[in-house]
């Protein structure tokens, strides 16, 4: 089993509750266990039994190894596997471990875990049920600071925004310097902070690889590479476009996420009184927020869910389209506002339209502390029942 998701989201934590006698801690950020197992990765494996193995991204090639051990002994259970990178996406690993192992999803800190509540959301809007507002609403300025002090556990223990800043900072630098050299070769390790800058500037947009390796003196094809490697250390995420046979006008562009809103202001330099003086950059961080928790929600909900975006040749979008293995649709317009009015519906309409019967709910999510409704399956509602149902 593989428990997958960013430093610092609580892998290890996890991870360590498993270990004990007969099941031995090994971590590879230990200089001298990723000596042994980057020089004989099958005798590493060979010398072990039931093993926690934290940062198994660090030595790939210890993945071949640990496949010709399960193909010896099925026994279920016998390595537990920690990684900060998402190894589906390495292609050697992927391939090697097909079949072979599951993958939990570890994010940061959702609001429903902060608050320990259930977190049903998606579960209940595909069973049909009605969004209620719940009674602990976040409006106006609380909204803008549980925005920006994001989910990661570490920086939430940081009291002040200043030391939370901080912290961040550090973080993304000790990624980007230590963690990228062990997933993927690349030679120009100096433009990744300044990629990174670029992307948050370019956060809830669509994805333009010319436009960001234009501004770092890089070819499309580089940096539409050095986003993907970012994407697999979870910094940034993507929403592959939705696509309906009914639609020819779809843009078929994916949209640019980053997976902590915290980390997000942190690279954009957007403080909290800015913030609530001047909303006009508050919109990027909510949206990224939302998708962020819906995310989060996804990784233990009881059915599959897709997630994508929608987008036409004229400008309609509907920021997330959530689809179940049914085929069934839920579509999530974000507004930082705490007014919405019926031609904020007009994209998630066109939505309904195109999906028919499948279409299951369409919800305008904003600052609010009410559910309204504006048509056959279509609500405003509170921000905050990303967290209440």
């Amino acid at each position: 089993m593989l428990i997958a998701g960013p430093r610092q989201a609580g892998k290890t934590t996890l991870a360590r509750t498993f270990a004990g006698p007969d099941r031995p801690y090994v971590t590879l950020d230990d200089a001298g266990a990723l000596s042994a197992a980057r020089s004989d990765p099958v005798g590493f494996v060979r010398g072990i039994g039931r093993t926690v193995i934290d940062e198994v991204q660090r030595v790939p090639e210890l993945m071949l190894a640990i496949k010709e051990s399960v193909d010896r002994d099925y026994t279920p259970g016998r390595f537990l596997l920690t990684g900060s990178a998402n190894l589906a996406t390495v292609p050697m690993i992927a391939d090697s471990l097909a079949g072979r192992m599951a993958t939990i999803s570890l994010l940061p800190f959702a609001q429903s875990e902060i608050r320990s509540t259930p977190g049903r959301l998606l579960d209940r809007l595909f069973a049909g049920e009605e969004p209620t507002a719940g009674e602990s609403a976040i409006l106006g300025d609380e909204l803008v600071a549980l925005v920006l002090r994001g989910g990661y556990p570490e920086a939430l223990r940081r009291a002040t925004s200043a030391r939370r800043t901080a912290w961040l900072e550090d973080y993304v630098a000790q990624i980007l310097d230590r963690d990228v050299r062990d997933i993927a070769n690349i030679d120009q390790f100096d433009r990744l902070p300044r990629l990174l800058q670029v992307l948050a500037e370019h956060a809830g947009q669509l994805v333009n690889h010319s436009s960001f390796g234009a501004a770092l003196g890089l070819s499309s094809v580089t940096a539409q590479k050095y986003v993907a490697i970012l994407e697999r250390l979870f910094l940034v995420r993507t929403l592959t476009p939705w696509s309906n046979n009914r639609l020819s006008r779809l843009i078929k562009t994916p949209k640019l996420h980053f997976l902590d809103s915290g980390l997000l202001a942190a690279l954009r330099e957007d403080e909290e009184e800015a913030l609530r003086q001047d909303r006009s950059r508050f919109g990027a961080l909510l949206e990224s927020f939302v998708v962020s928790e819906l995310l989060k929600l996804a990784s233990w909900c009881e059915r599959r869910v897709l997630f994508s975006h929608y987008r036409t040749k004229d400008q309609d979008e509907v920021d997330v389209v959530i689809e179940d293995r049914r085929g069934r649709v839920v579509g999530i317009e974000v507004k930082a506002s705490a007014t919405v009015r019926p031609k904020d519906f007009r994209r998630l309409q066109q939505l309904q339209e195109a999906v028919g019967d499948r279409f299951i709910r369409g919800l305008v999510l904003h600052d609010h502390d009410r559910v309204t409704p504006f048509g056959e399956k279509l609500q405003s509602a509170p921000l905050s029942i990303l967290w209440t149902m």
